[in-house]
C-alpha cells in the first residue's frame, strides 16, 4: 500500500507510529499551507516518503489509497475527489452526514472500481467479536444501556465562545457525531437496525454537547449515552431473562468484558493484548484493500448506512442541521 493521509491533527499523530510499524510501503501526508513545519516535522519523526500542501498534486502522485482524518463537514468532498482519482478511500469516522452523500460515495466506489472503508474500531476488535458469539448466552434481551461519557478538553473553550470543530454546527460536530457513534456502531452490530429512535439532546448554541438516544427494538429497548459536557464512569451493560454483561470503560477502547449468567459468577473475558486500539481495523483494511476484497468492503458498510440513517434522522428531531441540509 501507498498511503497517503490527508489532515495532520490528533488522531494522525496519535496513529502514527503504529502505521510505520505496518507493512506499507510509503506514506505521505497532506498538510495546510501554514501547517507546514508540522509536516516536515512529522516526516523526519517517522521516516515518512514525504509531504503535500496541495491535495491535488497529492492525488496526481501514484498513491493508491487516501485516509481522509479532517474535520466530518469535509469528509465527502475530500473522498469523492479520491474516488475521481481512482484511489480506494478510508475515512475517518463518522464517514459523513447525510445518507444522501453516504450513498453517493458507494456509487463511486463502485464506479471506480475501488474501496470505500469507514475507520470505525468497533467491529474489529476482539472483545467485540467475541461479545458477537457469547451473546446468545444471555436468553432473551430485555435492556442494554452503551454510555460513553468524556469531558471534552475543548468544551471549557466552547463556553468561552471558542469554537472547535467537535462543537461547530458548521463542521458537522456535536456529540452524537463524535462520541455516540461509537456506541451506535457497537448497537448496530450487534442488534441491527431497530424499529424506532428519538434523540434527546443538550443543546448549546445549536449543538448537540450531550443526549440520550433510545432504541426501540420491538422486544426489547437500547439506551445510548454520548456526552462531551459532563463526565462519569463509563459503564456499558446488556441485561438479558438469562444473565448479563458488563463492559467498563469507554466504548471505543473495549478490550474486555464480564458475561454472568444468573445466579452464577463473573466471568471475565480479556482481550487486553497491549496493542494500540486502532491496530485491529488498520490491519483489516490493509488485508482487504491488498486482496481488492470489495466483498467484505460492502458488508461492513451495510452497518455503516444504518448508522449514518440513525444520526440523520435523530439530529433532525432535534432541530440540528448542517450546512446544504433542507430543514423540513
Amino acid at each position: 500500500m501507498r498511503l497517503g493521509i490527508v489532515g495532520s491533527g490528533m488522531i494522525v499523530q496519535e496513529i502514527l507510529p503504529m502505521l510505520c510499524q505496518m507493512e506499507i510501503d510509503e506514506i505521505y501526508l497532506l498538510v495546510r499551507p501554514e501547517s507546514e513545519e508540522k509536516g516536515i516535522r512529522l516526516c523526519q519523526e517517522y521516516g515518512l516518503a514525504g509531504y503535500y500542501t496541495d491535495y491535488t498534486k497529492m492525488l496526481e502522485e501514484n498513491i493508491d489509497t487516501i485516509y481522509i482524518a479532517l474535520p466530518n463537514h469535509l469528509h465527502y468532498t475530500y473522498a469523492k475527489q479520491a474516488f475521481e482519482a481512482d484511489k480506494h478511500v478510508i475515512v475517518e469516522k463518522p464517514m459523513v452526514p447525510t445518507v444522501k452523500e453516504f450513498d453517493t460515495l458507494c456509487a463511486l466506489a463502485k464506479e471506480h472500481d475501488r474501496l470505500l472503508i469507514e475507520a470505525i474500531n468497533i467491529p474489529h476488535l476482539p472483545a467485540f467479536q467475541s461479545l458477537k458469539e457469547h451473546i446468545n448466552e444471555l436468553g432473551k434481551i430485555r435492556i442494554v444501556n452503551f454510555n460513553f461519557s468524556q469531558y471534552s478538553s475543548r468544551y471549557d473553550a466552547f463556553k468561552e465562545g471558542k469554537v472547535a470543530p467537535a462543537f461547530d454546527v458548521n463542521k458537522a460536530g456535536g456529540a452524537l457525531m463524535d462520541i455516540n457513534v461509537y456506541n451506535l456502531h457497537a448497537i448496530v452490530g450487534l442488534f441491527g437496525r431497530p424499529e424506532r429512535v428519538v434523540y434527546h439532546a443538550n443543546i448549546e448554541r445549536g449543538i448537540d454537547t450531550s443526549g440520550i438516544l433510545t432504541l426501540d427494538y420491538g422486544k426489547f429497548q437500547v439506551a445510548a449515552i454520548g456526552a462531551k459536557d459532563c463526565s462519569a464512569p463509563t459503564v456499558s451493560t446488556i441485561q438479558g431473562d438469562a444473565g448479563y454483561v458488563r463492559i467498563d470503560g469507554p466504548t471505543n477502547q473495549f478490550h474486555t468484558y464480564v458475561l454472568a449468567k444468573n445466579k452464577q459468577e463473573e466471568i471475565v473475558h480479556s482481550y487486553n493484548t497491549g496493542e494500540h486500539r486502532l491496530s485491529y481495523e488498520w490491519k483489516k483494511f490493509l488485508q482487504m484493500i491488498n486482496d481488492k476484497d470489495t466483498k467484505t468492503a460492502d458488508n461492513m458498510l451495510l452497518n455503516c448506512r444504518i448508522v449514518c440513517e440513525i444520526m440523520e434522522q435523530v439530529r433532525h428531531q432535534q432541530g440540528i442541521y448542517f450546512p446544504g441540509e433542507d430543514v423540513e
